[in-house]
C-alpha cells in the first residue's frame, strides 16, 4: 500500500473495515468516543446526541426537525458517513416508514464513555510507582519533537542544502523500521541518481504540508497496513492495534500509566511507537508516559503546524491556543518559528527569516538557495530548480501552496488589504508554465460510473456525488461520470434501490 498522491487519513482507512471489525472496535468506550470526537461532522454529532438515550428507534423522518429546508445534502452526507462507520442503522422496508437508530456496541461504549463506570480499563490504568519528577510535560515534548523531526528530517534531506549537507537533523535519524515504512509508504523512494540513494516523492512532499496531527496519522495507518499484510508472522491484529492508538488519545499528558495493565500485542507495540515519538518509556519499563502526539491524536485542538516547527506552537503556549494555516493568505499562528517567515519578490527572489534547518531543507528542494545568514536564507525561484523539485514528484500545486502557507505576516496583511493573493500572479503562472514544459496531463485516481438502468438514476446519483464533493467530471449526454470515491454513492445506490 502507498499513499499515493493524496493524503492517506483515517477516514480512508475506516471505510474499507468491515461491520464486523466495528463492532469488535466499539466494544471499547475509549474508541466510541474518540471516533465521536474526530471523525463526526457537527450535524452528525447532533444525531448521534439525539438517538444516544433514545428509548426506541426514531423515525427517520423526524431527523428534519433538526435540518433547515436547504440542508437537505448536509443531512444526507451527515447519515451516509454515520453508516458508512457503522454507528447507526436504518431499517429498510416498503410498508413502513424508514427508522434509525445506533448500533448497539456503539451505543453502550459512548454510554460507559461519557457516565464512567464499568472495569473496561479503556482510558488507561494510572502507575501507582514514584515517577521521576524530571519528566514532566516539556522534557516529553522535547523528547516527541527529537523523534517526529528525525522522521521528516529523513524524508526532507533526501535533497541535499547547501552549506548544511542536509543534514539539520538530530543524530542518525529514525530507527530502520521506519525508514523501511516510509518507503513502503512512498513517501520517499529510492533513487541511485540521488546524494544517499533516497528521494522524496510527491506523496512525501504532500506529508511534508500537512499538519503534525494529519503527518502521525500517515504514519500509523501506513504502519497498520503492513501489519495486515504480515500478521501471521507479527502476531499483531491490526483491529486492537487502533483500538490502542485510540486509548492513547484519551490518556493525560505528563502522567505516569502502568504498563501491566495493557494486554502482551499491545505491550509490543511500545517498542514501535517509541521510534515514532508517541511513547515515551523511562529506565524503569513499568511505566509509560504518552507524549503529546499521541494524546492530540483524537484532538483538533492543537492543529499543530509541521515544517516550519510543529512542536514550536505546542510548547510555546496552550494547545488550545494553536492555530493551522491556510488558503492563500494565512493567519497569524502562535509562536515565534510558527509565523509566516517567507518573502517572494515579483523577480523570483526569495528571503526565509528563519533558522530551522528543517525549513531551509524542504525550501531546498524547489528553491536555489545562495547565501544563509543568522536567522535567514536568500534564494531564488528558477526554472532548473523547479524542474528539479517536479523530477521528485513534487507538484507546481504544492509549491505555490507551501510559499502562501508559509507567506512573511507582512506579505498576507498586503494581501488582505488590498484584496489581492498573497504571492505575486507573475510568479505563480511562471512555476505553473516551468512544469507545463515537461507535463501536459493530470492524473486523478478515481472511479467511472456508467451504464444505469435509467436516466433518472444517473441523474440521482451523479447529483448526490456533487453534493457531497466527490465528482470529479461527468457527461450527461453519455450518462456516465468520474468520482474519486465511492463508497457512499454505493451505500445511496442500494438505499434507492431497496426504498423502490
Amino acid at each position: 500500500m502507498s499513499v499515493g498522491t493524496q493524503s492517506y487519513q483515517l477516514s480512508d482507512y475506516l471505510e474499507k473495515l468491515p461491520g464486523t471489525t466495528f463492532r469488535k472496535l466499539y466494544q471499547q468506550p475509549s474508541t466510541a468516543f474518540a471516533i465521536f470526537r474526530r471523525m463526526l461532522p457537527p450535524l452528525a454529532k447532533i444525531f448521534v446526541q439525539a438517538l444516544l438515550y433514545a428509548p426506541s428507534p426514531l423515525l427517520l423522518k423526524q431527523l428534519d426537525v433538526w435540518v433547515k429546508a436547504e440542508g437537505k445534502a448536509q443531512r444526507d452526507r451527515a447519515l451516509s458517513i454515520l453508516r458508512s462507520l457503522h454507528i447507526v442503522s436504518i431499517s429498510v422496508g416498503k410498508d413502513k416508514p424508514q427508522e434509525v437508530h445506533l448500533t448497539t456496541n456503539f451505543q453502550n461504549s459512548l454510554r460507559l464513555a461519557l457516565e464512567g463506570g464499568g472495569s473496561h480499563g479503556s482510558f488507561g490504568v494510572p502507575s501507582t510507582l514514584p515517577v521521576d519528577p524530571t519528566i514532566d510535560i516539556p522534557y516529553l515534548d522535547r523528547y516527541a519533537r527529537k523523534k517526529w523531526e528525525d522522521i521528516l528530517h529523513y524524508v526532507v534531506n533526501s535533497v541535499g542544502v547547501h552549506g548544511d549537507g542536509g543534514s539539520g537533523g538530530s543524530g542518525a535519524g529514525p530507527k530502520a523500521s521506519v525508514k523501511d515504512l516510509l518507503l513502503a509508504g512512498r513517501l520517499v523512494e529510492r533513487r541511485p541518481d540521488t546524494k544517499g540513494g533516497i528521494a522524496i516523492t510527491q506523496a512525501g512532499f504532500t506529508f511534508l504540508l500537512q499538519e503534525a496531527n494529519a503527518q502521525v496519522w500517515t504514519l500509523l495507518l501506513l504502519w497498520l497496513e503492513a501489519v495486515d499484510r504480515s500478521a501471521t508472522a507479527s502476531g499483531m491484529d491490526s483491529i486492537d492495534m487502533l483500538s490502542f492508538l485510540f486509548m492513547l488519545a484519551s490518556l493525560e499528558l505528563g502522567r505516569a500509566y502502568d504498563t501491566s495493565a495493557l494486554t502482551e500485542p499491545r505491550r509490543n507495540m511500545l517498542p514501535s511507537l517509541v521510534d515514532f515519538g508517541l511513547i515515551y518509556i523511562p529506565r524503569d519499563p513499568r511505566q509509560y508516559f504518552p507524549t503529546r502526539l499521541a494524546t492530540t491524536l483524537t484532538s483538533t485542538a492543537s492543529a499543530l503546524r509541521s515544517v516550519s516547527s510543529a512542536f514550536a506552537a505546542a510548547t510555546a503556549a496552550a494547545p488550545t491556543d494553536a492555530t493551522a494555516l491556510g488558503g492563500a493568505a494565512p493567519a497569524p499562528a502562535v509562536g515565534t518559528e510558527s509565523r509566516g517567515s517567507i518573502i517572494v519578490e515579483t523577480n523570483y527572489r526569495v528571503y526565509a527569516y528563519t533558522s530551522s534547518p528543517l525549513q531551509i531543507a524542504v525550501l531546498a528542494l524547489f528553491c536555489q538557495l545562495n547565501m544563509r545568514f543568522a536567522g535567514m536564507v536568500t534564494g531564488r525561484l528558477t526554472r532548473d530548480s523547479i524542474r528539479r523539485a517536479i523530477s521528485y514528484g513534487i507538484t507546481a500545486d504544492q509549491i505555490i501552496s507551501y510559499l502562501a502557507a508559509h507567506a512573511h505576516d507582512q506579505m498576507a496583511r498586503t494581501a488582505a488589504t488590498v484584496g489581492r493573493p498573497v504571492l505575486p500572479p507573475t510568479v505563480v503562472d511562471q512555476i505553473r508554465l516551468w512544469q507545463l514544459e515537461n507535463e501536459r496531463m493530470r492524473t486523478t485516481p478515481g472511479f467511472l460510473f456508467k451504464d444505469f438502468d435509467t436516466y433518472d438514476e444517473y441523474q440521482a446519483l451523479s447529483s448526490y456525488a456533487e453534493e457531497i464533493g466527490v465528482l470529479e467530471w461527468k457527461n450527461d449526454k453519455k450518462g456516465m461520470f468520474f468520482v474519486s470515491k465511492y463508497e457512499q454513492l454505493r451505500d445511496f445506490l442500494k438505499s434507492r434501490k431497496s426504498s423502490k
